[in-house]
């Protein structure tokens, strides 16, 4: 059973971008998704979460044939199933954080709004920022704010979160802590799909998918991460991007 799936995946702009992907995820693991600039990494993540349309091909998740739902059935399928988390978090300046947390929660409107705050302040504090819940976007740090970005995708229990570069705008230190807690939700079941350049971020990954002028040129298992194998998961990530030209 794949929780994701494409077949003859194509995306076309002034030329072709993509070129006949067909990729299966299974439900719970963590993928990264590598290339060089240019290679269609985050037309291919647009495309698997719905926010885009191929050009021909399908996509599933699970059962359900994303590529064949109209806009309306797309958009609350995104709402209720998906997570996003972008290099920006794209938060509103007029809500306070934790209304940015619930809104998503309150649109779906699966269930009382007691219940979507009270998972927003558990989530707020399992990602250490509670004393954030009452500020606005100008009151936090940029790593603080992606925290918040983490909780808002969680807020509707994703079976996905997608990740475009979600540590790219982040020193390295806050980048770890930000990594770490994709580990951790990862660990709960949900399946996460993050785009990134940087093998510091692939290593945390169990599956590399290697995106080369819109084909996969590589797909390497490297099993559970384990903070004593990342020296040897670096060396692996690295090589295999040196193979790339990247």
């Amino acid at each position: 059973m794949t929780i994701l799936r494409t077949r003859e995946l194509t995306k076309d702009y002034q030329a072709r971008v993509l070129h006949g992907i067909d990729l299966a995820i299974e439900p719970g693991q963590f993928v990264t998704i590598m290339g060089p600039s240019g290679s269609g990494k985050s037309t291919l993540l647009h495309l698997l979460s719905g926010m885009d349309t191929p050009t021909s091909g399908q996509v599933f998740l699970g059962d359900d044939e994303l590529t064949a739902l109209g806009e309306a059935d797309l958009t609350d399928l995104r709402l209720r199933r998906l997570g996003f988390v972008f290099q920006e978090p794209h938060l509103l300046r007029t809500l306070t954080l934790r209304d940015n947390i619930v809104l998503p929660g309150f649109l779906a409107d699966d269930e009382p709004r007691e219940a979507v705050v009270a998972r927003a302040d558990a989530l707020l504090e399992r990602l250490s920022i509670t004393e954030l819940a009452d500020r606005d976007v100008t009151q936090a740090s940029g790593g603080q704010l992606q925290r918040i970005g983490i909780c808002r995708a969680l807020i509707n229990t994703p079976e996905v979160i997608f990740g475009d570069e979600p540590t790219g705008a982040l020193n390295s230190s806050t980048a770890a802590q930000i990594l770490d807690i994709f580990g951790e939700v990862n660990q709960d079941g949900t399946t996460i799909v993050l785009v990134t350049h940087d093998p510091q971020v692939a290593v945390r990954g169990d599956r590399v998918v290697m995106l080369v002028d819109g084909r996969i040129a590589e797909d390497v298992d490297l099993g559970q991460y384990a903070p004593e194998d990342r020296t040897e998961r670096l060396q692996q990530v690295s090589a295999l991007m040196a193979t790339r030209g990247i």
